[in-house]
């Protein structure tokens, strides 16, 4: 299985946010494999960056691009009040929740800026816009059933024959109602349509290919 360099490595855990090194690693690895399709590996949920640090260099070293998709006002639980509030990335000025320049200052610290395109925006509407195919989709947005869903219905359709569909943050325990059951609705959803194929599980992080037509 294919692993990062320790100074990405170090960059990710370093990093804001919330992943564990386990499913980071399976993510990176994910990402090596889809990079041979010579398409952009396209990530939904930038938040500050800690992720992309591993599919931009997995880009890098296939000559391709990672695309990251997000508004950086944060998602429902990372609102004021919620236990993944961060106050540091609140911007003073306006009172919302502003995660760019963290993550600017991340991808800039690991020499990695020159191999990301970062797109601000709501995830549906970048998708309409979108016009290409990709080789990988790593769903890891808002959790609730609107958002989540929405990810789902508008990125998989852009995703190449023989790529991979990520989807973070599932948890079948219905005692995770809030942080997990939707990614595990979507996961289940796409299963169930026969265009995808399972191929890996590591804690919440679930990789499936894309091996028929649909979504």
């Amino acid at each position: 299985m294919a692993t990062p360099k320790p100074e990405i490595l170090a960059a990710f855990e370093a990093a804001k946010g919330f992943m564990p090194v386990t499913e980071g690693l399976a993510l990176y690895a994910a990402a090596v494999e889809a990079a041979a399709l010579g398409l952009p590996l396209l990530e939904v949920g930038t938040y500050c960056g800690r992720s992309t640090l591993l599919l931009a260099d997995a880009a890098r070293a296939a000559g391709t691009v990672a695309v990251t998709v997000d508004h950086h006002r944060g998602s429902e639980e990372q609102q004021p009040g919620w236990e993944y509030h961060d106050s540091a990335v609140v911007d003073p000025e306006v009172g919302l929740m502003d995660t760019l320049p963290t993550f600017r200052r991340t991808l800039h610290g690991a020499g990695l800026e020159d191999h990301v395109i970062a797109v601000v925006g709501h995830s549906p509407q970048v998708a309409r816009a979108w016009g290409g195919r990709v080789g990988l989709v790593f769903i890891d947005g808002g959790h609730t059933d609107e958002h989540a869903s929405a990810d789902y219905e508008g990125w998989a359709p852009h995703l190449a024959e023989g790529g991979l569909l990520l989807i973070h943050d599932v948890f079948p325990d219905p005692v995770d109602e809030f942080t997990g059951q939707a990614p595990y609705r979507v996961y289940l959803r796409a299963l169930a349509s026969g265009a995808f194929t399972e191929v890996s599980a590591t804690e919440s992080l679930r990789v499936l290919r894309r091996t028929g037509p649909g979504a």
